[in-house]
């Protein structure tokens, strides 16, 4: 059962972190992020480092790894839509 929770949270993460790469691209690559919401992208990178904070208070592996990487790509995110607008 521990081999199988720690498939199902690895892939979970999988998932849910690279859903942020599509965007990652598409801001770096068209220099355009208008129409992202700067207060949806803040709420979300500050999601994140709760969820890091709390993978690391319970040593969980796949969330430290998923929302690091996240972490990470929102905060592309972030800063292409402070310099670009």
């Amino acid at each position: 059962m521990e081999t199988f929770t720690l498939i199902l949270g690895l892939t979970a993460g999988i998932l849910t972190t690279f859903a942020y790469l599509p965007q990652t691209i598409k801001s770096i690559r068209s220099k355009q992020t208008k129409d992202l919401s700067l207060t949806m992208v803040l709420m979300i990178e500050l999601g994140l480092i709760c969820w890091l904070a709390y993978g690391i208070l319970i040593s969980s592996i796949p969330i430290i790894l998923a929302n690091t990487v996240s972490i990470v790509l929102m905060t592309i995110i972030i800063i292409a839509k402070l310099k670009h607008g």
